[in-house]
């Protein structure tokens, strides 16, 4: 598949970048949420230069990705012990019926 070449602009800067067409909305969506994260932080804290607030919103959207993912894993399991539950409560139902 031939990749296509994207302007996305962030912190009032354009990029190109290449990607292949089926993920350019992904793209665009991952470079505003970066220009949104970034911008927040030059608002609301006194960090000078783009590389800094950069590695700022690296790190918060990291933070952000594994709570996230240690929250998917708490539901995951949640989800499993209530399946266990579901199948141990079918059993006890089946054997009532039988009785």
């Amino acid at each position: 598949m031939e990749t296509m070449s994207l302007k996305v602009r962030i912190l009032d800067k354009d990029y190109q970048v290449n990607c292949q067409p089926d993920e350019r909305e992904e793209l665009e969506r991952s470079a505003q949420v970066l220009n949104d994260k970034m911008e927040d932080i030059r608002r609301r804290t006194s960090i000078i230069g783009v590389e800094r607030i950069a590695v700022m919103a690296a790190l918060n959207l990291t933070h952000d990705l594994l709570r996230a993912e240690d929250s998917a894993k708490r539901n995951e399991g949640a989800s499993e012990r209530l399946e266990s539950i579901g199948s141990k409560l079918d059993t006890v139902l089946f054997e009532l019926d039988e009785h």
